[in-house]
């Protein structure tokens, strides 16, 4: 896919990077691969094949779900610099 300058600049504005005039090629390039490569796995038929979380056929092992530490909350609440009835107290940062 070509890209024009003006669109390069729009993707940096975008992305909030700044793009020096000497790499403007050197990105419009870079850009162009990316979209080569997406439209090509756009263009692959995937029809019939099932979405799967992980390329590997395998099976998550899982744990049972028991506490294994004992609760340290007053513990760790008498070290914060402000607490009350178990909660954290932190100072308003919106008006």
């Amino acid at each position: 896919m070509a890209l024009d300058n003006e669109t390069v600049h729009t993707i940096a504005r975008l992305a909030r990077i700044e793009i020096a005039p000497s790499e403007l090629d050197k990105t419009r390039g870079a850009l162009e691969n990316i979209l080569d490569l997406v439209a090509q796995m756009e263009a692959v038929d995937t029809t019939g094949i099932e979405p799967m979380t992980h390329p590997f056929d395998a099976t998550m092992r899982l744990r049972a779900d028991e506490v294994t530490e004992a609760n340290q909350r007053d513990k760790f609440q008498a070290l914060a610099p402000s607490a009350e009835r178990g909660l954290y107290l932190v100072p308003k940062v919106l008006d």
